[in-house]
């Protein structure tokens, strides 16, 4: 039976103490660098972005370097699209296009050519990544790759030329300067690799290319900011470990003892028990007494009536939870309210109850969150 009573306060004592812990979860920051922090997964309409941008785009093809270099610069419009996972991790699309100017003979004679471009990217926030995240950072650096497709049109000038196509490989730094809580400022450094003929001039060199420089604005759609997922109370769950160990070592103990043992004489004895020590237990922080020890209050009184005896009421509290002095007060705050509840309740005469508080100095138990308890013992004095 005492197995069976102390297994049953340790199950209401793990309720209690897992649902006395105030939750205030971390909505737009973390504490920790990105990468340690686990972050909730959000919706599937949270966290978009959609960006316009316009800037500069220069052809990197096998003549170009004999034209004028401000010949060589081109009007870049881009949209883009995509979406946050998390703090630090993304996918977007981006499309850019208009008109690339290419260059060929040994006159540098100029060919005028429009073109779109789409490719697919993973960003990678370093800023919220190593870290601590803040949805409210004024600047986010942001490295991404990706891969994708470009088209260059058939133009009919002078000289007819055909339309070239290419995968592309796309590299580029992404910098991001927060406006307000919807927008952001971006100025994009990116490249493109594509095939060697994309220009129409082949040369047998190894690729061709489009380097882009390109300012504008990100507009975020949905929940802008992301919650962090708050870790196990470690403190709690050693506790509760402790606890568990102890019940098993205590089983053990006794399945090393004999069935039965016939030398023995059968003896009967009569016990008397005058002595009554019972226990109220409460949650992390509280001196609430909970529906479910009730009971205990409950068997006490009647004790008490039945044998006429007095009994001490003594609070304690843990020791690792709070200052020496403000554990002195909610030990004196659960003994009372134990008390309380004997006199009210059930009809004790408070003459014959003795209340004392121990605060955190004394600690009736080895494990520590069991000291969260007001103790009921008979009076022999």
């Amino acid at each position: 039976m005492k197995v069976k009573a102390l297994l049953l306060a340790l199950l209401s004592g793990f309720v209690l103490n897992a649902t006395a812990q105030e939750f205030k979860p971390q909505v737009g920051f973390s504490t920790e660098k990105g990468y340690k922090t686990n972050f909730k997964k959000n919706k599937a309409g949270d966290n978009w972005f959609i960006s316009i941008a316009g800037g500069a785009s220069i052809l990197l093809g096998d003549q170009n370097g004999k034209a004028d270099f401000g010949n060589r610069l081109n009007f870049a419009p881009q949209f883009s699209f995509g979406k946050w996972f998390n703090p630090y991790l993304a996918f977007r699309t981006q499309i850019n296009g208009g008109v690339l100017h290419g260059f060929e003979g040994e006159e540098a004679r100029m060919q005028h050519n429009k073109y779109v471009a789409a490719h697919v990217d993973l960003l990678w926030d370093v800023t919220n990544f190593w870290a601590p995240y803040n949805e409210k950072k004024v600047f986010r650096l942001i490295p991404w790759v990706g891969f994708g497709y470009a088209q260059r049109f058939k133009t009919t000038e002078a000289v007819e030329r055909a339309r070239t196509e290419s995968p592309t490989l796309n590299a580029g730094i992404l910098t991001a300067f927060r406006l307000s809580k919807r927008v952001d400022l971006n100025v994009e450094l990116q490249g493109s690799l594509l095939n060697e003929q994309f220009n129409r001039v082949s040369m047998y060199h190894l690729t061709d290319g489009i380097a882009q420089l390109t300012a504008g604005l990100t507009f975020k759609l949905g929940k802008t900011d992301f919650e962090v997922l708050e870790p196990m109370d470690y403190d709690l769950l050693n506790d509760l470990n402790n606890q568990i160990n102890a019940l098993r070592a205590e089983n053990e103990e006794l399945s090393k003892r004999p069935v039965s043992c016939p030398e023995c004489k059968e003896t009967v004895t009569e016990v008397v028990n005058n002595v009554v020590d019972n226990v109220v237990f409460f949650r992390l922080n509280s001196s609430k007494i909970d529906k479910n020890q009730h009971i205990n209050i409950y068997n006490t009184a009647e004790y008490m009536k039945a044998n006429n005896t007095p009994i001490k009421v003594i609070g304690y509290a843990d020791k690792k939870t709070g200052k020496a002095d403000y554990n002195m007060q909610l030990s004196e705050k659960r003994a009372k309210a134990v008390a309380k509840e004997l006199t009210e309740k059930y009809g004790v005469d408070s003459s014959r109850i003795t209340i004392e508080w121990k605060g955190c100095e004394e600690q009736p138990y080895s494990e520590n969150s069991w000291n969260r308890v007001v103790i009921m013992r008979a009076d022999d004095k």
